[in-house]
């Protein structure tokens, strides 16, 4: 057999295990995110607050107490979490949010949301209503539109062309 087909069956050996071996981490890693979800979702309550901004920072520059900034992994410290700033009840606090929530929040709003601790889990209710903001379309999306519309004026000119033929053939 010569050398080339070895190496080949040797690369292609390696990335079925790595693509094996990846696929088993995935599953854990999921299961452990299922199981800290619900966790999160057990001991969160309803809280009405009044939301007075929301922002994406860095942890670090966040505002939030010193604990919660040791607590989390140092390699996380530096990435941009959702962050809302609320007042609950009679204070304002600085609050971490999920990113489903956070793009329902409205600003400048009272809003009903599920929390655990200062980690808001869902956002339930406001006055005025949740709306869900307008899905971005992707660069497929949008051509697809222009192409569609161009089509459908190409139509319409084609159409007003042949009844200008047709009376004028009647006549």
């Amino acid at each position: 057999m010569p050398t080339g087909w070895i190496i080949f069956i040797i690369v292609t050996v390696i990335l079925i295990g790595a693509l094996i071996g990846l696929t088993i981490a995935g599953k854990k890693l999921q299961k452990k995110q299922e199981e800290s979800e619900t966790t999160m979702r057990q001991g969160a309550q309803i809280m009405s607050i009044f939301v007075i901004d929301k922002s994406r920072k860095k942890l670090i520059e966040s505002g939030l107490p010193q604990i919660v900034i040791d607590q989390t992994p140092k390699y996380l410290r530096r990435s941009r979490v959702p962050l809302v700033r609320a007042k609950v009840g009679p204070k304002v606090m600085m609050l971490m949010c999920d990113e489903k929530a956070f793009s329902l929040i409205p600003e400048k709003k009272e809003v009903k949301v599920l929390m655990n601790g200062i980690y808001i889990v869902e956002a339930k209710s406001a006055r005025g209503g949740l709306e869900a903001p307008p899905v971005k379309k992707n660069l497929r999306q949008k051509l697809q539109e222009k192409y569609q519309s161009l089509r459908n004026k190409e139509k319409e000119e084609e159409g007003k062309t042949s009844k200008k033929s047709k009376k004028k053939s009647e006549k």
